[in-house]
């Protein structure tokens, strides 16, 4: 990330950055631009603001240029030097300044720098650290990569780090999702002696457009076709498969939560299974995601095709069964055989969803090949984020077209 990025500044220190045409400008706006400018480029000689800084903005400008101030040698431009630190002291110290000084959602971006900018991974084996930093879903997916070298002292401390977010995400999530896929559900229990106000008017019409009288211009329905009311009965399957390799962290914590939310239906029987070059099934841990999270091993190799061919002995109702393949597509295994899978699965009635990511960041790397392939199967290959997750798990239910974003 550049000075200027990182500064990310210019959003922290407020709402935005002065065109620096307008530097020059008396009286008090003047100065609040020139203070700005000066977060932004870091203090160097070359930063021609002029400005000093005192106070607050000073510890604001230690802790940026902590992390961010690094020298590049042969760069017309300098920028500030890393001063960090390698010491879980040190470190302890800047995660409460930021905290201090910075918003919440601008403290996770800088948190994540941290890893991933000076090394910090080994530092969050520590519980002191890991008291110390702002949890999100990122945070989650580096704790649970470092599980296998996590001391016993470091995991009781993790697991309430991860168990917060895991929490958080539920109070967001769970509502909206178990209303929209109830009514999915009921929409899908079609009945043929409907009620006038559980009319399905939309397939009424169509199955009845031969009845069209065009002396009066209205359609006479001799069938009516409507909307059941699920029972308490198991309506659908669904069957989360995960990627678990490195790149997926964020989409295996949103996965499991939305996992428990599912299995904590009555009317839908859920499965969640994560793989890499092996395949683990965790739906038994589904009544606490935290466990699920644990559960998994972030990392390795993608053998796609052997978690289908499990998922696929699963099925048992495949016309009442939704698959959802949460991954990347950068397939280790076979893949002729991975997409004859997905072929057989949809011949046999089975609706299947392909996410290439389900988190807030937008669309991944992915394998565009195989994406393109599934696409032709009749199973486009798209980024979902959490909020539009139940949409899609809706429009599979109801076997309607998905909700793909433009932006996929």
């Amino acid at each position: 990330m550049s000075t200027g990025t990182a500064g990310g500044t210019g959003a922290v220190a407020g709402s935005g950055v002065a065109d620096p045409g307008q530097l020059g400008q008396p009286g008090q706006l003047g100065q609040e631009r020139l203070r700005r400018w000066r977060l932004v480029l870091g203090g160097d000689a070359a930063d021609g603001t002029g400005c000093e800084l005192s106070g607050q903005d000073a510890a604001m400008d230690g802790a940026l240029a902590a992390l961010y101030g690094r020298q590049d040698k042969g760069r017309a431009a300098k920028d500030r030097s890393a001063g960090l630190g390698a010491s879980a002291p040190s470190v302890a110290r800047w995660l409460g300044d930021i905290r201090t000084y910075f918003p919440s959602s601008v403290v996770q971006v800088m948190q994540r720098d941290a890893i991933d900018r000076l090394g910090l991974s080994a530092l969050l084996l520590e519980p002191e650290m890991l008291e110390a930093v702002e949890a999100d879903v990122h945070l989650v997916g580096t704790l649970l990569s470092l599980n296998k070298a996590m001391p016993e002292t470091t995991k009781e401390t993790a697991r309430a780090v991860v168990r917060k977010v895991v929490q958080d995400l539920e109070k967001r999530l769970a509502t909206r999702t178990r209303a929209t896929l109830t009514g999915a559900l009921d929409r899908s229990a079609r009945i043929n002696r409907p009620r006038h106000h559980d009319i399905d008017w939309n397939r009424t019409i169509a199955a009845n457009l031969k009845h069209y009288l065009p002396e009066y211009r209205t359609i006479v329905p001799e069938r009516l076709i409507g909307y059941g009311r699920a029972s308490q009965s198991v309506k659908k399957e669904v069957i989360l498969c995960i990627d678990q390799s490195g790149s997926m962290a964020a989409s295996v914590v949103y996965a499991s939560v939305f996992g428990a939310v599912l299995a904590s239906m009555r009317s839908i029987n859920t499965r969640l299974v994560v793989f890499d070059t092996a395949v683990v099934d965790l739906t038994d841990q589904l009544d606490d995601p935290v466990d699920v999270l644990f559960g998994t091993q972030l990392g390795g190799g993608t053998d796609i095709n052997r978690a289908l061919a499990y998922c696929q002995s699963q099925i048992t109702r495949p016309a009442e069964t939704v698959v959802v393949l949460i991954s990347d597509l950068y397939e280790g295994g076979i893949r002729n055989e991975m997409l004859k899978r997905v072929a057989a699965m949809k011949a046999s009635g089975v609706q299947f969803v392909t996410l290439l990511a389900l988190s807030d960041e937008g669309a991944p790397a992915y394998d565009r090949e195989h994406a393109s392939a599934l696409g032709a199967l009749g199973a486009p290959a798209f980024a979902c984020t959490p909020d539009l997750f139940p949409e899609v798990m809706a429009a599979a239910i109801e076997k309607r077209p998905l909700p793909i974003p433009d932006t996929a």
